[in-house]
């Protein structure tokens, strides 16, 4: 989902297609989830001290008894690894999945998340208060991971809350965003290089997933804002020798249920560098929108990201570009473009302890649409504003610590956004005169799984 602000409030908006491995967005096209069963280890290790129990009697003559060495302890079974879907960029650490056998489908594995947030801000925007809290994340998801046919379901409430954008109630982004199983698909894996995807995807345009979770920071950035989130087609996925990832998408774009969009994705990845082109883009523009469909549908997304991992360390700058260009058949008679770039920054420390970085910088072109419904009642053309307004530029810095121990994660977002060239009534404060927005968020949660205290 996307937040955007038409003319005086800040709306809810949306987003596109995953293009990956199950629930990854644009790192790798296929990933082996297939992991040793602790009986499948066993029997390794009583094939091996079978074998180092076979001699051969060369000596006539019996030596000595001598006391048998003792027996090495068998190796332990591997410690359970959290899956990758849905994708957790970090710092942020997934809990191992609860696997269970669900008979005919065979072993199924389960995760899921709680959290509740809060967040005071200072010039809220019209229409919107100084303080509000609501639960940010209480979603369960359910996933097969081996065989030529695996599913991923994931469901429940959330709350998508982006910088610069009013506040929505996440019972009012459920109802009017992706309703409450917002990802779901089935995924062919043919063969070990390939995979095809079909349902509710998650996007692969941007740099940061769509729930809090996911990301390094709370709040979702002005860059994010811009993109898909959610999208429903088909995916297909490809590896391509030992370096190379590339997919191919045909989607409804911002949730729009008109399947006119194509997307694609490739990634070049080489030890702790990763380098990614992507691209989407509406290919027949139709006039439909809703809070999940906005302007932006109709037109494209250009991503250039590039991740360094290594250690304790991650470090994302990205590049941006979008374009609604001029289309009077659906009423724009005048198009507009952004043009943006961030950096994002984590670092983990020792004993659950990080700290997560994000700068941006976003401008924005003019352009106009024709409303036939303005209040005088003869139409006219009026600002498609996708920023603060036709011509505006704006900049954000978040710092976001976190502590994790286990399951539970305390952490909190210190936000600032200053607007350039804002349109009067567009910004921020009452009458959206204000340039500047201060934010403090703080979320509390869970992700659990199979990392129950046993007695």
């Amino acid at each position: 989902m996307k937040i955007y602000r038409p003319i005086t409030e800040l709306a809810l908006g949306l987003c596109l297609a995953c293009l990956v491995s199950p629930g990854l967005k644009a790192q790798t096209t296929t990933t082996d989830s297939t992991q040793a069963t602790p009986a499948a280890t066993a029997k390794h290790n009583e094939v091996d001290a079978l074998k180092g129990a076979v001699q051969t009697d060369q000596t006539p003559t019996p030596a000595p008894a001598t006391p048998p060495a003792p027996a090495a302890p068998a190796a332990a079974p591997a410690a359970p690894a959290p899956l990758p879907s849905p994708s957790i960029t970090g710092p942020l650490a997934g809990a191992p999945p609860l696997v269970f056998d669900a008979g005919f489908l065979g072993k199924l594995s389960v995760n899921g998340v709680l959290s509740g947030f809060g967040m005071v801000q200072g010039d809220a925007v019209p229409g919107d208060k100084t303080g509000q809290a609501d639960l940010s994340n209480g979603q369960v998801w359910i996933q097969k991971t081996d065989g030529p046919v695996e599913f991923y379901v994931q469901a429940g409430a959330y709350n998508i809350q982006a910088l610069g954008s009013s506040f929505v109630s996440t019972s009012n982004q459920i109802s009017n965003l992706y309703g409450p199983v917002p990802t779901a698909y089935l995924k062919l894996v043919p063969t070990k290089t390939t995979s095809i995807l079909i349902g509710e995807l998650p996007t692969l345009i941007g740099a940061e997933y769509t729930f809090s979770f996911e990301n390094m920071n709370i709040e979702r950035g002005l860059l994010w804002n811009q993109e898909t989130a959610i999208s429903r087609g088909l995916q297909l996925n490809q590896a391509v020798g030992k370096y190379l990832a590339l997919s191919f998408s045909l989607n409804d774009g911002f949730y729009s249920n008109r399947y006119t969009w194509l997307s694609g994705a490739a990634t070049f990845t080489k030890g702790a560098h990763a380098l990614e082109f992507v691209a989407g883009g509406n290919f027949n523009e139709k006039n439909y929108f809703t809070p999940a469909t906005p302007i932006q549908n109709d037109g494209s997304i250009y991503n250039v990201i590039y991740t360094f991992t290594k250690g304790p360390w991650i470090i994302q700058p990205y590049f941006q570009y979008t374009d609604v260009p001029t289309n009077t058949a659906v009423g724009i008679t005048r198009g507009a473009s952004t043009t943006g770039g961030a950096v994002l920054v984590s670092h983990a420390f020792k004993h659950g302890f990080s700290l997560a970085g994000r700068w941006e910088y976003l401008t924005s072109g003019s352009g106009t649409t024709y409303n036939p419904d303005l209040n005088d009642g003869d139409g006219g053309n009026v600002p498609l504003n996708l920023l603060f307004g036709p011509g505006s530029s704006a900049t954000t810095v978040t710092v976001t610590p976190t502590f994790q121990y286990g399951g539970f994660f305390i952490r909190g977002d210190f936000s600032y956004v200053h607007a350039f060239s804002a349109t009067p009534g567009y910004a921020f404060s009452s009458n959206g005169s204000s340039a500047d927005q201060p934010r403090g968020v703080i979320e509390i949660g869970f992700l659990f799984g199979d990392n129950i205290v046993k007695k």
